[in-house]
């Protein structure tokens, strides 16, 4: 790991402003990502901006049909939220298979959003729910918000303040991890609002998180676990590694799928 200024602000204008100064700066959420491809030497930022002094940058409010989570929560907040648990427990539910405990106390929402690992949990509840990301600039829905690998909409001095999630009728979420890393092979977050739309986020199984809109279509038509399982997904453009074929995640969707829709 090289040497780095380490800053811990307390405002996101204070952040913004440190990183507009520094030529390789990167801001520290959780430090999940960032903390180890330093210690590997794939990253070496000049300036480490640490988030997590910012008043006011975690905690949970939950109304009649809006669950907003600060930025800064970490992960172990939310799955032992009540008022999480009693809006959206599906969301609780994601959120306590993320990693081991250690990790869940200090890994944070924003981070992981803002990271957008391809296998990451967060995103698909965000796709999944129709959730909307609130920056210091700008809200941003969550259908516009994953752009690619490791990739989001987010500008170099935006730092995300909260997540916004709608509370759905009916929501599940289903997940096949990787044994040794607990991140999903592939991941699947089926809601269901009170006029009958569907929305299916899914994870680990491309290079992005997405939309299944084949699975999407089948359950506006007939929300039941066998007209999710029914539909035929295909293996173009999802990943295939070690771990698991694209022909096989095409399939564990289908049938995650079906799982979500039969536990919601």
């Amino acid at each position: 790991m090289e040497n780095f200024n380490y800053h811990r602000p307390a405002t996101t204008t204070a952040a913004v402003a440190l990183l507009k100064k520094s030529k390789d700066g990167k801001f520290l959420a959780g430090g999940h990502t960032l903390i180890p491809t330093m210690k590997q030497g794939l990253a070496a930022p000049r300036d480490v901006i640490d988030l997590t002094a910012i008043k006011g940058f975690s905690g949970i409010k939950v109304s009649k049909t809006m669950v907003t989570i600060k930025a800064g929560t970490t992960h172990q907040d939310v799955t032992m939220s009540k008022d999480v648990n009693k809006a959206i427990p599906a969301l609780a539910q994601m959120v306590g298979k993320i990693g081991g405990v250690h990790v869940r106390h200090k890994g944070t929402i924003g981070g992981s959003l803002a990271n957008n690992d391809p296998a990451a949990d967060y995103p698909s509840a965000c796709l999944g729910l129709g959730a909307t990301i609130e920056t210091n600039k700008r809200k941003i829905e969550a259908d516009k918000f994953f752009t690619g690998m490791f990739e989001t909409a987010l500008k170099n001095d935006e730092i995300i303040i909260a997540v916004h999630f709608p509370i759905p009728k009916k929501a599940s979420h289903q997940k096949f991890p990787n044994p040794a890393s607990r991140y999903a092979m592939v991941g699947v977050f089926v809601s269901q609002d009170g006029k009958g739309k569907t929305r299916v986020g899914v994870t680990g199984a491309a290079p992005c998180v997405f939309r299944a809109v084949e699975v999407e279509a089948a359950l506006n038509e007939e929300f039941s676990a066998k007209a999710a399982s029914a539909v035929k997904i295909s293996a173009k453009g999802l990943l295939s590694d070690m771990h698991a074929s694209a022909a096989y995640r095409a399939h564990l969707l289908s049938v995650l799928a079906g799982r979500a829709v039969a536990a919601a």
